[in-house]
């Protein structure tokens, strides 16, 4: 038992060495490659400073003749080659004397970057200009500008159902002289339509000419029960033929030949095109009988379709634009009349009824028309959609801070088109952000952000302090 007890603590302690040495060593190497890069960093940028001072000023400097004869060094430039790294005698030793110093401080300056870094945001990286340039790196300032969207649909026009209207009879008979031969045909309110004989419409014709002789009969008599019961059935026969649709000038017409027409003409109630025809001579009608649709296209529906997304930014009253193909280079305006409360299960869609006036009548019915809807949606504030990292669950976006520093930071976003996002938390107006190469300054942020989280919970590593 103790054998074993002490053949499990040996394994644990070796698998915990070994452990420790990777993640030591892994950390060793970040932190030692990091530093290395950063100090070369500063090294080139050091030379390349350093050339070009000596190159502008070579000729001025005491000592030193372009021809290539070396003078008198004055006191100057004894001061000058007193200096580290500066042999004007170009020998080897001071070339070699100068590699030492050099290394010394692009550490120094390692340790000033990592000490700058642990004052900013977790993930903040820092990349050289050639490195930036080498990934592409643009940049945007984030803005408010007054945002207006299109929401491009297609439509079918279609008849206004409120100004259609069904012809038919309210009393049985016979047709006998049809005024509308074919379908198609414009006609006006109150063009008659037809004739019509029946032997019930001239009963109440006959019915009512005997009243109104009575009516007028008994108007002298003394007796007032008597004559208000002949104005009674006077006005009873009259509201009969106002339910046939006997106008008023045809009863008094009526009451004017004192004779029952033996046929009745009717009219259109409503000025259109007469959509459907179905009154013929000499047919047999009852009131079930669909003789005429009459339409008037004075204005025309239009019924589009909408994504559900787009649903909350369609409303009744909404202006919109309509261009036809049959009609190219011309622009129709109309609004939003109704948006029905139902949706397509296979499209995701929600139907739209638009109205346009259409005096002229181009527009018809079953036409196809591009349709455009817009969207106002106030000043809102803006940043190139390219710039924004959207995980899901998170959208973060780079703030470039200067001296090649970018510092990761979480957004709330809204509604994305034409290349932008809107902002709705998170950012200011004139702050600058990464508007490409983003994604790989992700991934270096990231990287350094787990590194610097580990080191900082293992003890002993005190980021914020330089080396003794």
């Amino acid at each position: 038992m103790k054998l074993a007890l002490t053949t499990r603590a040996l394994i644990i302690g070796i698998a915990l060495v070994f452990g420790g040495i990777l993640v030591g060593g892994g950390t060793a190497y970040w932190y030692a490659m990091h530093k290395a890069a950063i100090g070369a960093r500063q090294n080139a940028a050091r030379a390349a400073r350093q050339a070009s001072s000596q190159s502008g000023s070579m000729n001025n400097m005491p000592g030193m003749d372009m021809s290539g004869k070396p003078e008198r060094a004055s006191g100057s430039d004894q001061s000058m080659g007193s200096m580290p790294g500066m042999d004007m005698s170009g020998s080897s030793d001071a070339g070699q004397s100068s590699t030492p110093s050099t290394g010394s401080s692009g550490g120094q300056m390692a340790d000033m970057d990592m000490q700058g870094m642990q004052n900013m945001a977790p993930g903040t990286v820092m990349l050289d200009p050639a490195t930036q340039q080498t990934i592409n790196v643009t940049y945007a300032t984030v803005r408010r500008a007054h945002l207006e969207r299109t929401i491009q649909t297609v439509g079918l026009l279609q008849m206004d159902e409120e100004k259609i209207a069904n012809v038919h009879v309210k009393v049985a008979g016979w047709i006998e002289n049809v005024f509308l031969n074919y379908a198609g045909q414009q006609i006006k309110k109150g063009q008659a339509l037809f004739t019509l004989y029946s032997p019930d419409l001239v009963s109440t014709e006959q019915e009512y000419l005997i009243a109104l002789r009575g009516q007028q009969y008994l108007s002298k008599t003394p007796y007032t029960d008597v004559s208000s019961e002949a104005d009674s059935l006077l006005g009873a026969t009259r509201d009969r033929l106002h339910l046939w649709d006997i106008s008023d000038s045809q009863i008094h017409n009526l009451e004017a030949t004192g004779k029952a027409a033996r046929t009745m003409t009717l009219y259109s109630p409503i000025s259109g095109f007469v959509m459907a025809r179905n009154a013929y001579e000499q047919a047999y009608v009852t009131p079930g009988t669909d003789l005429y649709d009459i339409a008037d296209l004075s204005t025309i529906w239009v019924y589009v379709d909408i994504f559900e997304y787009e649903a909350p930014y369609v409303h009744v009253g909404q202006a919109a634009q309509m261009e036809l193909s049959y009609f190219p280079g011309r622009t129709y305006r109309g609004k939003v009349t109704y948006v029905y409360p139902t949706l397509d299960p296979k499209t995701r869609t929600i139907k739209v009824r638009l109205e346009f006036a259409n005096p002229s009548y181009e527009l018809k019915p079953n036409m196809y028309a591009n349709v455009q809807l817009n969207v106002d949606y106030g000043t809102q504030t803006l940043v190139p959609s390219q710039a924004v990292l959207n995980s899901g669950t998170r959208q973060v976006v780079f703030i470039a801070k200067g001296d090649g520093y970018f510092e990761p930071r979480d957004i709330e976003i809204g509604d994305q088109f034409n290349g932008q996002t809107v902002v709705l938390a998170g950012l200011k107006p004139g702050e600058k952000i990464v508007a490409s190469g983003n994604f790989l300054i992700d991934s270096e942020s990231r990287l350094g952000a787990a590194m610097q989280q580990m080191m900082a919970s293992m003890p002993g590593m005190d980021m914020g302090k330089g080396k003794k």
